[in-house]
C-alpha cells in the first residue's frame, strides 16, 4: 500500500539520481470517484509545483523524475488548489456508509494507468504511527501481544469532506455523497460537527434535502443554522419545510428576523406559516399543519383517486382524506385503504365516515393526544366553531409536544 505519509518523507531525484528536492505536499484534482494527483509540491518557503507528468515512478520513499533536474519545469503551487496534507489530512470527514464523522489520519494512494489516485482514508492508529515513522514498532508490539493490528481504511468513494479553510476548495467539493444519505443520518452527522462545518454541509445541500435535514434536528440547532444562512437561501429552505415545522422554527427566532424571512418567502407559503403563528402555544391550532387532502362527496372512488394523482399531495399524512362541502365545512373522512379497495364506480358518499372525530382550535396538546390515543388515530382534524376545517395534527407532532412537556412557543403574530 502507498500512503500520503510515505510521500511526505520522500526525496525527489532526477533521471540521473541527482537530488532535486523533497516532497512538501501533493496537489489533486477532485474527480469522481477518486481524486487525481496533478503534481508534487516542493518543500520549502518558495513552494513550487512539479506536474505529475514529469514523474516516472515512486518507490522506497523516492519520487523519480523522467528528466534531468536542468529540464525540470515548475509552476507556483497556488493556494486555491486542493493540497492533500494541508486541506484533507487531520480534517473531519463523513463516512457515508457508517453514517459517522471520522478523522483523516492518512490517505491511501494507488497508481492506475499512469495516474496516481486517492483511493482510501486511514482512520486508525496505524495511520498516526505511520506518520511518526513508528508503524514498524507498532506492528512488532501487536505481534508480541498476539493481536491483530488491522488497517482501518474507508474507500474514498464512501466518504465526503466536511469543510476546508479555502473558499475555492469548497467550490470543488460538491458533497454529492452526503446529499444521498437519509436526512435523519445527515442530521445525526451534523450534530457532531462544529457550527462552521454544519454551515458548509447545508451550503452544499439542495433546498429540499436541507429542509428535510433541518426538520430532523433540535430546534435550537435549526435556529442557529437558519440565522447564519443567506436570507434568500433561508427563505427557500423554509418554503420546502412543512408549514407547522417552519412556523415552529420562525417562532423561536427574533421577531424582526422572522418577519424579514416571511417577506422573502412565496406568498402562499408565507400565508400558511403566518396563519399557524397566530395560534396560542400548545393548542391544536399551534400544533396543526395546513397540508392535508380534501375531496368533495360527489366523486366516485375512481374519480377520487384520479384527483389525488392530479394534486400530487405533499401532505404530511394521507392516511386520511377529508370530505368537505363548498364552504370547506368538514363533512366526513375517508381512509386511504377504503378508497383503494372500493370498486371504481362506487360513490365515495357510500363508504365515507360521517361521524368525524375532531378537535377545536383551542384544544390543549394533552387533549389532542388523548383523542388520538382513545380513537387510535394517525391524524386528527382541527376545526373552528362552525366546523370549518383548519388543519390536521399528526400523531408524531402530538406525541413530540406532549413528551417535550411545555411544548413549543409561538409568537402571537408577526404581521399585525
Amino acid at each position: 500500500m502507498i500512503f500520503l505519509s510515505d510521500f511526505l518523507r520522500a526525496e525527489i531525484v532526477d533521471n540521473k539520481q541527482r537530488h532535486v528536492g523533497r516532497v512538501g505536499d501533493l496537489v489533486v484534482r477532485i474527480a469522481d470517484p477518486f481524486p487525481v494527483v496533478e503534481g508534487v509540491v516542493l518543500k520549502g518557503r518558495d513552494k513550487r509545483l512539479i506536474a505529475w507528468g514529469q514523474v516516472r515512478s515512486f518507490e522506497a520513499r523516492e519520487v523519480a523524475l523522467k528528466i534531468s533536474r536542468e529540464e525540470v519545469s515548475t509552476e507556483p503551487a497556488e493556494d486555491d488548489r486542493v493540497w492533500l496534507a494541508r486541506d484533507v489530512l487531520d480534517k473531519q470527514i463523513v463516512d457515508t456508509d457508517g453514517r459517522r464523522v471520522v478523522r483523516v489520519n492518512d490517505l491511501q494512494l494507488s497508481p492506475v494507468r499512469g495516474r496516481l489516485l486517492v483511493v482510501g482514508v486511514d482512520i486508525g492508529g496505524r495511520g498516526l504511527l505511520r506518520r511518526l515513522g513508528m508503524e514498524d514498532l507498532g506492528k512488532s508490539l501487536a505481534h508480541a501481544a498476539r493481536r491483530d493490528w488491522a488497517q482501518k481504511l474507508i474507500a474514498w468513494d464512501a466518504v465526503d469532506t466536511v469543510e476546508t479553510n479555502l473558499e475555492a476548495v469548497k467550490l470543488r467539493i460538491s458533497h454529492q455523497k452526503l446529499g444521498k444519505m437519509h436526512p435523519a443520518d445527515i442530521a445525526e452527522v451534523a450534530d457532531r460537527l462544529s457550527a462552521k462545518q454544519r454551515d458548509a454541509i447545508f451550503a452544499s445541500l439542495d433546498d429540499e434535502i436541507a429542509a428535510d435535514t433541518l426538520q430532523e434536528m433540535d430546534q435550537q440547532d435549526q435556529v442557529d443554522i437558519l440565522e447564519r444562512l443567506d436570507p434568500e437561501r433561508a427563505a427557500d429552505i423554509l418554503e420546502e419545510m412543512d408549514p407547522d415545522e417552519a412556523a415552529d422554527l420562525l417562532a423561536d427566532m427574533p421577531q424582526e428576523q422572522a418577519a424579514a424571512l416571511l417577506r422573502r418567502m412565496q406568498q402562499d407559503d408565507a400565508e400558511d406559516v403566518e396563519e399557524l403563528l397566530a395560534y396560542e402555544e400548545d393548542t391544536a391550532g399551534g400544533l396543526m399543519t395546513t397540508e392535508y387532502v380534501t375531496l368533495t362527496s360527489d366523486l366516485t372512488a375512481s374519480q377520487a383517486i384520479d384527483r389525488l394523482r392530479e394534486l400530487e399531495p405533499e401532505a404530511e399524512s394521507i392516511y386520511y382524506i377529508y370530505v368537505v362541502d363548498a364552504e370547506e365545512t368538514l363533512v366526513a373522512v375517508l381512509s386511504l385503504r377504503d378508497l383503494i379497495v372500493a370498486k371504481p364506480r362506487t360513490p365515495i358518499a357510500n363508504f365515507m365516515i360521517r361521524s368525524v372525530v375532531s378537535v377545536a382550535l383551542d384544544a390543549s396538546h394533552e387533549d389532542v393526544a388523548e383523542v388520538m390515543r382513545k380513537y387510535n388515530l394517525l391524524a386528527v382534524p382541527v376545526v373552528s366553531e362552525n366546523n370549518h376545517l383548519e388543519g390536521i395534527v399528526t400523531v408524531d407532532d402530538a406525541m413530540e409536544t406532549v413528551m417535550a412537556g411545555s411544548g413549543k412557543r409561538r409568537m402571537a403574530r408577526i404581521f399585525g
